[in-house]
């Protein structure tokens, strides 16, 4: 295992959450747009983006295959409802709440970051 490995993986997480936010905002900066058609994004792709990183092997048949089917990263919603009388489906109460779970989110991969670079810089001063 590598040291830096769970560096990696919430770099991987901060960088979906980053897009998420993205995707959001550009949802709730159309919500009056006619006929504008919400977007989500898709933990799949995103997910199957880290395990080709990862390069993970299979050593025992019994092993669960890395091999997805792929999603598009950024994908329409398959919300049904109309929420604006001009075709619109955003819900901007919803996408609010999005954007709020989002950024606790990043917060705390944020925090945790910061932790793990406050380790392993105790560990270079030797514990001072």
């Amino acid at each position: 295992m590598n040291l830096f490995d769970s560096f990696q993986t919430i770099e991987r997480s901060m960088d979906y959450s980053a897009l998420k936010h993205e995707v959001t905002s550009q949802n709730i900066a159309n919500a009056d747009t006619p006929n504008y058609k919400g977007k989500k994004v898709s933990f799949g792709q995103v997910f199957d983006e880290a395990v080709s990183a990862a390069k993970l092997r299979m050593t025992d048949p019994r092993h669960i295959s890395a091999h997805r089917m792929k999603n598009p990263a950024v994908a329409l919603s398959d919300r049904r409802a109309q929420y604006g009388h001009n075709g619109n489906n955003v819900d901007i109460d919803k996408e609010m709440s999005d954007l709020a779970a989002n950024q606790i989110y990043y917060s705390t991969l944020s925090e945790r970051l910061s932790g793990k670079f406050n380790l392993l810089q105790n560990v270079i001063k030797g514990g001072k």
